[in-house]
């Protein structure tokens, strides 16, 4: 197990086929605020990517668009909602087809209404990760070793966790309802960009 660390790109071809993990660092939780910083991938190998942005990036990352924009790769997210509104508005794609733990989390573990990664990783695969670095400074020039580990640690667990869940998910007949969430899940992200990050256009009121 392996962590990979780049600047402003993915090195070509270093990427098994198949679905990726991905995740994002930001400044804050205010998308056109808070630059984007790092993207983590992994193709669930056994090694992470780290891709990190400096101030003033201008995302052009070609080889990591390619791989974030590619239709036939699934990518799996915990809290997809952000991070493909992140990678919209810096790197300018459509990081889909999507895969959401934390959907299907919340779609199977009704028993409970604790949906963190750390909580997923720790009832279903019998590990445990630390989120200390979760609220550190990812736009410093230097990330720490702690930093690293804590940004590969979000994307290490997450193919092992959708075979997981799916299993749950089939059994309780709520594939297809998962499914179509995740399907919706892009255009939730849009919506969060165009001004309705926290209005329900579905509700009544």
């Amino acid at each position: 197990m392996t962590v990979h660390f780049h600047e402003e790109d993915l090195p070509a071809g270093v990427l098994a086929p198949g679905p990726v993990a991905v995740d994002t660092e930001t400044m804050g939780l205010i998308t056109p605020r808070d630059r984007l910083c790092v993207v983590q991938i992994s193709d669930g190998k056994g090694d992470e990517h780290l891709v990190r942005f400096a101030a003033g990036s201008d995302y052009a990352a070609p080889n990591l668009r390619a791989v974030l924009a590619d239709p036939e790769r699934l990518k799996l997210y915990h809290f997809g909602r952000f991070d493909l509104a992140a990678i919209k508005y810096y790197l300018g794609v459509v990081a889909a087809p999507v895969y959401c733990t934390k959907i299907a989390s919340r779609l199977i573990r009704t028993y409970t209404d604790r949906h963190g990664l750390k909580e997923l990783v720790r009832e279903l695969l019998g590990q445990d990760i630390s989120k200390q670095q979760q609220s550190s400074d990812w736009g410093n020039p230097t990330l720490s070793d702690a930093q690293k580990d804590y940004a590969a640690s979000d994307v290490r667990f997450l193919h092992a966790l959708r075979t997981e869940l799916n299993k749950r998910l089939e059994r309780e007949g709520r594939m297809e309802l998962a499914q179509a969430c995740f399907d919706f899940l892009p255009h939730r992200a849009e919506l969060d960009l165009a001004g309705w990050p926290e209005i329900d256009i579905f509700s009544h009121m």
